[in-house]
Formats: structure tokens, sequence, C-alpha cells
């Protein structure tokens, strides 16, 4: 008995100096890392400003797939957040403040430990230089793990440095891996909509859907209004030189509507056209090599193109639908105009005269009534 009792004091003590050991130790704490992810900068920090895809590259979800997440309607830039609980322990993560492809701001509070988080991301050679760093304070008992386990730079370090390298493989294999088919000339039936209208950058039309087509969506569902498809933009000019394109970001609806006047969201109705429909499969990155096929099949297929408008996307399966930019799929549509037959010349039969039969081009295929 008498060794047990010193068995137990000498734990005790052991205790006792820990706590005193930790307690007397500095809580904060700066961790810094930085990779070189071999993409671009933008489609790279648009993965990681969308809480969604953390779960795809954060370490910790890897070592704990039990790990539960919690999204609110906005994961992706100027406030938003999203909040997590595993068997490590639980916590939740805001943006305050975001500078487009360049960097983001944000407050993290993990069982007690508070910490500024920040991404810078820079162009350089071979792709881009992401850095992540943490400034913050420890709870008391992430002391304690610390103290156990090297130091928080060391246990932040390590979780940040397998977190970037799971980046980099996740975004070179989703950013390359894509595909583009040009379908032909379709025929795009009638479809009604409601839209906002505006003239954006052409580097911004993908973010601006992302903001846009969830408000026209909460739009139908507070007012009854039935959807009939996927969210699609009509450009109505296409500058390359200036960069700049005007464009309406819509949602097909079952009927007709009419909004009430001075609203920001409009109505309208797209008439039947003749199309190049052109199917890009993969990351938005690649919807210029998309256009370029279809403007030189329309080409080499001595097509008319019709410039009362540019072209039309519908987001068939999108970034709201799947985290994975590799499985996205992207409808260009490339109104042409109608090719004209020249009407039969007809033809007299005599006794000794015979005529070879007469073949019309084959009608282009009509695609289904919803977008």
């Amino acid at each position: 008995m008498r060794i047990l009792k010193y068995i137990f004091l000498l734990l005790l003590l052991s205790l006792v100096s820990l706590t005193v050991f930790v307690a007397t130790q500095k809580g904060d704490f700066t961790v810094e890392r930085s990779k070189v992810i071999k993409t671009q900068r933008a489609p790279l920090f648009n993965f990681v400003n969308d809480y969604r895809n953390w779960a795809d590259f954060g370490s910790w979800v890897v070592e704990d797939p039990t790990t539960q997440f919690v999204y609110p309607q906005n994961t992706s830039g100027l406030n938003a957040s999203f909040s997590w609980k595993g068997n490590d322990g639980s916590g939740d993560m805001k943006t305050i403040a975001v500078t487009d492809a360049q960097s983001i701001t944000q407050k993290m509070n993990f069982d007690g430990s508070l910490a500024d988080v920040s991404w810078v991301f820079k162009d350089t050679l071979g792709g881009t230089k992401v850095t992540w760093k943490s400034k913050g304070t420890m709870s008391f008992l992430f002391k304690i793990y610390s103290a156990l386990n090297g130091g928080a730079d060391k246990v932040i370090g390590t979780m940040y440095e397998k977190s970037l390298a799971n980046l980099d493989k996740i975004l070179v294999y989703e950013t390359n891996t894509f595909d583009i088919k040009v379908d032909g000339v379709v025929k795009k039936p009638e479809a009604f909509y409601i839209s906002q209208s505006f003239t954006s950058e052409i580097a911004k039309i993908t973010k601006n859907v992302r903001v846009v087509a969830p408000k026209l969506i909460s739009f139908c569902e507070a007012n009854g209004i039935e959807i009939n498809g996927k969210p699609f933009v009509i450009y109505h000019t296409y500058d390359t030189t200036n960069g700049l394109s005007k464009i309406s970001i819509c949602v097909p609806i079952k009927k007709e509507i009419f909004t009430s006047a001075g609203s920001d969201i409009s109505t309208g109705k797209l008439e039947a056209f003749e199309a190049v429909k052109t199917t890009l499969k993969g990351d938005y990155s690649h919807t210029k090599q998309a256009i370029e096929k279809a403007t030189a099949y329309i080409n080499n297929q001595k097509l008319s193109p019709d410039f009362n408008w540019s072209h039309l996307e519908i987001y068939s399966v999108s970034k709201s639908e799947i985290a994975n930019p590799s499985k996205w799929i992207t409808e260009i549509y490339y109104p042409v105009k109608p090719k004209v037959v020249p009407a039969e010349t007809p033809v007299v039969h005599t006794p000794r005269t015979e005529t070879a039969p007469t073949h019309t081009p084959p009608p282009a295929k009509e695609e289904e009534s919803e977008f």
C-alpha cells in the first residue's frame, strides 16, 4: 500500500508541476507556412475561398473522417462561415475580409483557442505561392497538448503543411482534368426566365453568378414561382479587348410572370433559336478553350453567326452542387442563322428522261424544353 501511495503522490506532483509549467508558458502563437501550388491563382483562390471545399484538403478531416460540418447559406466570400465538430474538438471560422484572387482574412475559434488567420496568393514561377498564417492565443488545454507535442509551431505547422500538400494534389488534378465536346447544331426551345442584367468584367462573371443565382432562386421560392431548369447566362455582348460583357444572369421558370416597376429583378422570354452547342466538363478556367472550339466549328461548317447577341451558358452541374471542378458541366450555345434550303425546281418528266432524287440536309436536333 505504501508503494502505491508513493506512486500516487509522484503522479500528483508531476501533474501539478506540468500544470504550473504550462500555466507559466506564453499562450500566444504565430505559425506560418508557404507552398507553391502548381495551378493558376484564380481557381486556387476560389477553391480556398469556399468553406465547402475545406473538407477536401484539410488534413484534420483526412485523419478524422467522422468530422461533421455545419454550413450556413453563405460559405464563400465576405462574411462566409462554417463550423465543425470532431474527435479532436470543435470550432468555427468566419471570413472578415477578402481581396479578390489575392488574400483572405478570417477569425477562428477552436475549443477556446482564438486566432486571426490569413491567406495570401501570389503569382510565381511554376504556379501560385500561397502563404497560410495564424496568429492568436491558445486555450489552457491546447497549451498542454502543444507542450506535450513539440510546441504550437510544430502542431499547427504540420497540419498546415499536410493540408497545403493536399491542396496542391487536388487542384492540379481538378483544374487540369477537363473535356470539351462540340455537339453540333441544335434547336433551343423558347423559355421564360427571371434575371438581373448588368455589365461585368469577364473575369468576374463566374463570381457574379455565384452571388446572383442564389438570390434569384430564393426569389422564386419566396413567391411560389416554379423553377424550370438550371441557371444560365445570356451574353448580350462579349468584348474581349476591354474584358467586359453585358450579361443577364437568369433562372428559367415554368410560366411567364411580371415583376413590379422598380424591381431589380426583371422577367423575359428567350425565343427559340438554332445554335452550335459545346459542352465543357471541367473547371470554368477552360471556358475560353471551349469558345475557341465552338468558333472553329462555326467557321469550318461555314455557318452564319447570329450577331444580335453573343452566346448563352447553362450551368448544368455547378459548384453549388459539387465541389470538384473536374465534374462541373457547362453547356455553351452560340446562335447561328438557320441554313436556307433552296426551293426544289419542278422537274418535267418525259418518257425518255429520269432525274436523280433530291436530298435535303437533316434538321437541327431539338433540345429538351427544360434548361
